[in-house]
């Protein structure tokens, strides 16, 4: 039987600051990564945390959730990522701290990565120039197939910087408006996802439509969609987009065929909006997303 591919994840970890004094930890990669821990992929997260309070608690919190943290970098200069969240009708808006210590993540942990997987990333932990020689670094390893995960936030990117990333990738996920911005919107949904899927050479191009449910367009032209599950009690939509990335991640890697992995994704992010912020501790709440 041929191995499963480990996921390696790159990019931020941070405290998903609330309104009402709540701390939840948070960051995109991250989410990603504590998800696929908990569906049993044993994720590599790539990241670097600070030197202090919030640090030593991330590295606490992942080592109780059994996830591995020899490619988690401490660095004694920088603070621990924060995030300020408002929410206005339930929908997240985000004021994002610069020059974090995920804006220095260094190349010498990258060097070890010896084995077959997926590498996903963002574009939020490329905003600096260390943490983007480190990934681009990273990049290049030929045992790695890239997952882009579009996840634009002003002003913290370059629309040049984003065509060579897109470049590199064999899956691509993003949301409707992210597709508009960067691939053009002509109002043909099947047209701009074909367009923008051969522009990049994608496998698969998945598009989000937040309340409208998601679409995946295969290399073969296939377009597959799912519409939202039965409306769930929201407490917040913070990380709902990283929770359909991480089941979809995880489709991928136990080979799934592409309808299942969509429904599933849905699923799990529907369920994820019930939670305050974008993680849980309870590992039952992951049973009917595994297999």
């Amino acid at each position: 039987m041929k191995s499963r591919l480990q996921p390696v994840i790159f990019g931020e970890v941070l405290f998903d600051c609330f309104p009402n004094g709540e701390q939840v930890l948070g960051g995109a990669p991250f989410n990603v990564a504590w998800h696929l821990q908990a569906f049993g992929d044993q994720p590599q997260l790539i990241s670097s945390v600070g030197d202090d309070a919030g640090g030593h608690n991330i590295i606490d919190a992942m080592q109780a959730w059994g996830m591995d943290i020899t490619s988690l970098q401490v660095d004694p200069l920088h603070q621990t990522g924060r995030v300020a969240i408002e929410l206005i009708d339930n929908e997240p808006h985000y004021t994002i701290t610069p020059d974090c210590a995920y804006d220095f993540i260094e190349a010498t942990t990258t060097n070890k990565i010896n084995t077959d997987g997926i590498l996903y990333h963002g574009s939020l932990a490329l905003r600096n120039l260390t943490s983007r020689k480190a990934f681009e670094n990273l990049a290049t390893n030929p045992a790695l197939s890239i997952f882009m995960d579009v996840n634009l936030r002003a002003p913290w990117y370059q629309l040049d910087e984003l065509t060579h990333w897109l470049s590199q990738a064999r899956w691509v996920k993003l949301n409707q408006h992210e597709l508009a911005i960067l691939g053009g919107a002509t109002g043909n949904m099947s047209h701009d996802m074909t367009q923008f899927q051969e522009t990049y050479n994608l496998d698969l191009l998945i598009i989000t439509h937040g309340e409208a449910g998601a679409s995946a367009r295969t290399r073969s032209g296939e377009i597959h969609s799912v519409a939202p599950v039965a409306q769930q009690p929201v407490v917040d939509t913070v990380g709902a987009g990283d929770a359909f990335t991480a089941v979809f991640l995880h489709g991928l890697i136990s080979n799934w065929p592409i309808p299942k992995i969509l429904g599933s994704a849905q699923q799990f992010a529907s369920a994820v909006v019930g939670l305050r912020g974008a993680t849980t501790h309870d590992p039952s709440f992951y049973d009917a997303f595994k297999h």
